[in-house]
């Protein structure tokens, strides 16, 4: 099964607006309140798919501008962000050399893995494949779009389908949200108003309702507020 970051909703949003937070926004990451997990219903949570997980990092292809320390960090912080899932999970560097550790997932730049998206999660084949090309046409329509938080944002989604999030969340702040069906259907936050002061409202790491989600796949009890 394949999970996709679309490359048209983060164009569509590559504007001038405000990277600033909000105290609301700051909240709903934050808190889950009882009755505001929800998702599209587009595929069917489940336990991670190994545990603990193993991600290693191959730099082959990257863009210019992302160093290889980056984007490891990156990984660190996606990984070390998902652990209150408690599914434990560890990142290290591959070499072109090395062979892939058995079980590992491969996260790696690649044009035909990422089939046209800025990252796509393949579970069956265990890759998490990201895309030059879509970093450098974001990079060409608008330099001074904050590629390293969107890169953040795909790397944190993406990893989140590994730990067993199938459906995509319907709460805009959340990291694996998509913020509407593509039917009509707009995703919900708590101040909707809020949505238009943000080039990307959504969130760069997981939320509280993705943790608790996550923890529910995985047979464990919520956290407590």
């Amino acid at each position: 099964m394949r999970f996709s970051w679309h490359l048209g909703w983060v164009l569509s949003l590559a504007c001038s607006l405000s990277w600033g937070q909000t105290s609301i926004r700051d909240q709903e990451i934050a808190e889950c309140r009882p009755g505001e997990i929800a998702t599209w219903g587009d595929g069917q949570d489940r336990p991670a798919v190994s545990k603990p997980l193993s991600f290693v990092y191959w730099h082959a292809g990257a863009p210019d501008w992302f160093s290889e320390a980056e984007v490891m960090k990156t990984l660190r912080l996606a990984s070390k962000a998902w652990s209150g899932c408690g599914v434990g999970s560890r990142v290290r560097l591959m070499a072109p050399e090395d062979d892939v550790p058995k079980g590992a997932i491969v996260v790696q730049w690649s044009e035909p893995g990422s089939m046209g998206n800025f990252g796509l999660a393949n579970l069956s084949r265990r890759t998490l494949a990201l895309s030059a090309a879509a970093f450098q046409l974001l990079r060409t329509r608008n330099p001074k779009h904050p590629a390293e938080e969107i890169l953040q944002m795909v790397i944190s989604h993406e990893m989140g389908h590994f730990f067993g999030l199938m459906a995509h969340s319907r709460r805009c702040v959340d990291v694996t949200s998509y913020y509407h069906d593509g039917k009509g259907r707009q995703c919900f936050a708590r101040d909707p108003s809020q949505l238009k002061k943000f080039t990307e409202y959504r969130s760069t790491l997981p939320t509280a309702c993705d943790i608790q989600r996550c923890r529910a796949a995985n047979g464990l009890p919520p956290l407590a507020p």
